[in-house]
C-alpha cells in the first residue's frame, strides 16, 4: 500500500491510455477528438481524488477512490 500512496498520480495517463487503446480497438471509434475526449472523461471519473484534511499536528493528505468506501491517509 506505501507503493500506491508514493504513486497515485500515475493512474490518471495510465487509464487514459487504457480507454483510448479499448475505444480504438474495441468500440472501432476512429476520430481521435471523440476518443480523446472520452477517455480523459472516463479517467477523471475513475481516478483518485486527494483531498487535504487539517488535523491537530496539521494537514493530512488523504486519497478516495469513487467505489471505495475505505479512505487511504497518506
Amino acid at each position: 500500500m506505501k507503493l500506491f500512496k508514493k504513486t497515485y498520480w500515475l493512474i490518471t495517463p495510465i487509464l487514459i491510455v487504457f480507454f483510448m487503446i479499448l475505444l480504438e480497438k474495441v468500440f472501432l471509434l476512429e476520430e481521435i477528438r471523440i476518443n480523446t475526449t472520452i477517455a480523459v472523461l472516463l479517467a477523471y471519473i475513475l481516478s483518485p481524488k486527494i483531498t487535504m484534511i487539517e488535523k491537530q499536528h496539521g494537514q493530512v493528505e488523504q486519497i478516495k477512490w469513487l467505489f471505495f468506501k475505505k479512505v487511504l491517509k497518506n
